[in-house]
């Protein structure tokens, strides 16, 4: 973890409500894993807005010194954020956090992302794919105009199925029939996700049934980002007992068997 300070090369918008923003940052991406994330200072300095923003890694290019971030505009601090113009700088601590696990013998995954959530998973497809390990992608969304992500995952070799709440079929239990009929199919070595409570405590109560490790990206309010302020903890599951836990430090990947309160 340190802090930088990187330059905007892009952001711009994907839909009416995701900018990507796109930071030269060098040595960062290096050092950077799926499902970590960073702290930024959205506004010029600190007086515009006291707390920076956490905000998941959605792409790594060490070659080119680059982080990118997928965002939501929808509150002062990502606000702020997309008047960010190419060439402005940016202020940004990390890498924070805890990400994900992809262990050597598995050669299939299945990946639930609901909404900008899939930002958050987009690495580990990628990660994934390139050891040429087969990812099923289930994603959710408002409608379909809503959806992120698809062409990109189609693009490198996964398996992508959308649901929306336009048509009805991301509800959680039509989601978990479709994961149960994906699983069934077989060979399925774990499961991840990331932007939904009830999609979180549907997929793990699936993989406890199958028998399958589970991993969740959990959002949460933070205000250090560095577990000092105690502010993101949360209740978990942790060899039989109840402990808390901070998000940010301990987090933000946790395994989908220890969320008690998703």
């Amino acid at each position: 973890m340190r802090q930088a300070l990187g330059v905007v090369r892009r952001n711009e918008w994907v839909n009416g409500r995701y900018k990507h923003l796109t930071v030269y940052a060098p040595g960062l991406a290096q050092v950077s894993q799926a499902g970590q994330f960073f702290h930024l200072l959205c506004g010029a300095d600190v007086t515009s807005v006291l707390l920076r923003r956490p905000m998941s890694i959605y792409q790594m290019d060490p070659g080119r010194d680059e982080l990118h971030f997928l965002y939501h505009v929808k509150g002062e601090g990502t606000r702020l954020l997309a008047e960010k113009q190419v060439g402005h700088t940016l202020d940004l601590v990390g890498p924070l956090g805890h990400g994900f696990t992809l262990a050597a013998p598995w050669r299939h995954v299945l990946v639930v992302a609901r909404g900008v959530g899939m930002a958050t998973l987009a690495p580990l497809i990628a990660s994934a794919r390139q050891r040429d390990v087969a990812v099923d992608v289930i994603l959710s969304a408002r409608t379909a105009a809503d959806v992120l992500g698809e062409r990109e995952f189609q693009a490198i070799g996964a398996r992508v199925f959308t649901v929306t709440d336009a048509t009805g079929s991301s509800q959680p239990e039509a989601v978990r029939m479709r994961v149960e009929t994906l699983l069934g199919q077989g060979h399925t070595d774990a499961v991840y996700t990331c932007g939904s409570a009830r999609l979180t405590r549907m997929l793990g109560e699936v993989a406890n049934r199958w028998g399958l490790p589970g991993q969740v990206a959990l959002e949460e309010h933070m205000a250090c980002g560095i577990g000092m302020c105690q502010g993101c903890t949360r209740v978990f599951r942790r060899e039989g007992s109840a402990v808390h836990l901070r998000v940010c430090r301990e987090g933000p990947v946790f395994p989908l068997a220890e969320v008690m309160d998703a």
